[in-house]
């Protein structure tokens, strides 16, 4: 067990390191300098949990990130995230059976507040119905990183 114990704490070790000195981790560090206000109480009213929690640690992150390899200068930003609808999982409308999920919002920048709403394209999986939790984190992922995106090009 302590073999194990050892063998498990070495790899993680390991992998912190590497994510450490992997190319661009010192691009998305460097953009972590401003602040980030992230406001998910409308979102916590309309989606609940856990949706409001992955967005709230997730968003500040990848605004940071965003901004580092957009070269966007690194200002503070107020955001706040109204709604995260997601289309359905068994397939939609879109191409190729895609499903629309969306991130509706205010942005908050240099005192000016401007609306913003984020869409990905879903495409459902057969193992998505069995790991439904993982899947809608994934699909909330994704639109924080578009969300962001945004964001960091000022739309």
């Amino acid at each position: 067990m302590a073999k194990s114990n050892f063998a498990f704490r070495a790899a993680v070790a390991a992998a912190l390191a590497v994510a450490a000195f992997a190319p661009g981790a010192s691009t998305a560090l460097a953009g972590k300098s401003a602040a980030v206000r992230v406001d998910v109480g409308p979102l916590l009213a309309s989606s609940g949990e856990p949706t409001a929690a992955w967005v709230a640690s997730e968003l500040p992150r990848a605004i940071a990130r965003a901004q580092a390899e957009a070269g966007a200068p690194a200002a503070p930003i107020s955001v706040r995230v109204d709604l995260v609808q997601l289309g359905p999982n068994s397939g939609g409308v879109g191409p190729a059976g895609s499903s629309p999920d969306q991130m509706v919002g205010d942005v908050t920048s240099g005192g000016v507040t401007r609306p913003l709403r984020a869409t990905s394209s879903y495409y459902p999986a057969p193992q998505d119905n069995v790991m439904i939790e993982a899947s809608n984190h994934a699909r909330v992922s994704a639109l924080v990183r578009v969300f962001a995106g945004w964001i960091a090009r000022g739309y």
